[in-house]
């Protein structure tokens, strides 16, 4: 019997070139990409999931970073390497792109925030939050207003119920919503201002979803950065973030979407 003879040097450079493998002329496998996300604290939760059912379709491994949203531009102008930025406002993302840190025309609305007042104690928190204008409580935590949108939602609310200057000197600020939560959770505050995700992840305590006529609309926006203009899989998330599945995991979590 006459063995096949092995191809030769040219005819493995050609199968390669095509992206056949010689062994059974199989396709190669596509190369797993890694990349970068930073993520507003209010998404956690959602981004978790969000990350895990965009791996287990793509092969592609999200590393998420958390912090306040204004924490995380500060990052970005100071070099931060983040491929892409799921914003917790609209603000932040077009900033970026007007600096030229983020990749013109890849801002887009991924969620939209609900703001809910919410203890861990039941029965503290009214279905109307009037708890608020009793001021029957020592600690009311809230995100930074200055870096959280979630924290000058808060502000924007209590200024509309004009409870502002009476409750002003109870507040307890949180680096960013992630921490406010934790607050209230911990007992270090009886109620605070969290995100409505937060809320129905919990299903504990007692809560007030807050109307949105108190308080500007919670856009939040992604965007593409610099960093990660020329990676795959950046923009291979961004755009599953887009599709009906991502969408319905999100409204899944208390946000709105877009259409």
């Amino acid at each position: 019997m006459t063995l096949p003879r092995p191809p030769s040097r040219r005819q493995l450079a050609m199968l390669a070139a095509l992206g056949i493998v010689a062994f059974g002329l199989r396709p190669a496998p596509a190369r797993a990409e890694e990349t970068s996300v930073a993520v507003a604290a209010d998404f956690t939760v959602p981004a978790k999931r969000l990350a895990a059912a965009f791996e287990q379709k793509t092969g592609d491994t999200l590393v998420l970073s958390f912090a306040a949203s204004g924490q995380i531009l500060a990052q970005i102008t100071q070099g931060a390497p983040y491929a892409v930025f799921l914003s917790a406002d609209a603000a932040r993302p077009r900033k970026l792109a007007a600096m030229g840190l983020a990749v013109p025309g890849s801002v887009f609305t991924y969620a939209v925030g609900r703001l809910a007042l919410w203890s861990a104690q039941p029965g503290f928190v009214d279905a109307q939050g009037q708890v608020l204008q009793t001021g029957h409580f020592t600690h009311l935590a809230i995100a930074n207003p200055q870096s959280a949108p979630y924290g000058a939602a808060a502000v924007q609310a209590l200024k509309a119920l004009g409870v502002y200057a009476a409750v002003a000197p109870k507040l307890v600020t949180g680096e960013n919503i992630a921490q406010a939560y934790q607050f209230i959770a911990s007992g270090n505050a009886e109620l605070g201002f969290v995100a409505l995700s937060e809320v129905l992840q919990d299903k504990s305590g007692s809560a007030w979803v807050v109307p949105q006529s108190l308080y500007q609309p919670i856009m939040q926006d992604a965007a593409l950065l610099k960093a990660g203009e020329d990676d795959p899989a950046a923009r291979a998330f961004l755009a599953y973030l887009q599709t009906p599945e991502a969408r319905a995991i999100i409204r899944g979590y208390g946000y709105g979407t877009t259409p």
